[in-house]
């Protein structure tokens, strides 16, 4: 019993010597460009000093885009406007709002009160993005194309959120 315990010691031993044989430690290997893009999620675009600022939606439950669009109206939480956040957006009197595939339509009844390039409607965009993109599992929020349609006035985009987030 004796010869065979200290064999197997002995051959245990040299597997534990061995492991490291061989084996030479390497340097930093380059495995390319850091993953980009939007991430998926429900969130809030809200305007910043320093530009357009996600936040997410944990505790409130919204399926529709019309209910994004009155949150986001709503403006941020009382500790969000501490952070320095503000919503740049007006409640419009009326208007639709539809989803399908990577596209989103919001029809107003009146005219467009932003800018096509101003944050205002990147937090339009953006926001519809994010929540357009949770409805549609297989649409990525970098897709996603929002068309202003006023009831007054020139169509505004097709616009991506990363038209907003690039600047």
């Amino acid at each position: 019993m004796r010869f065979r315990r200290g064999v197997v010691l002995t051959t245990l031993a040299f597997m534990l010597v061995g492991c490291g044989v061989g084996v030479r430690p390497t340097g930093v290997i380059d495995a390319g460009e850091p993953a980009s893009g939007l991430t998926r999620g429900k969130r809030l675009y809200y305007a910043s000093d320093t530009g357009l600022r996600a936040v997410p939606l944990l505790d409130r439950q919204n399926d529709t885009l019309d209910a994004v669009m009155k949150l986001l109206a709503q403006g941020p939480t009382a500790a969000e406007r501490r952070e320095g956040l503000t919503t740049l957006l007006h409640a419009p009197s009326g208007y639709t709002v539809t989803g399908d595939g990577p596209r989103v339509t919001v029809e107003l009844e009146g005219p467009y009160w932003a800018q096509a390039r101003d944050q205002a409607t990147g937090q339009l965009v953006c926001t519809l993005a994010s929540f357009q993109s949770v409805s549609e599992a297989a649409v990525r929020t970098d897709d996603v194309e929002v068309t202003i349609s006023p009831g007054e006035g020139p169509e505004l985009g097709p616009l991506r959120c990363a038209e907003y987030l690039d600047r």
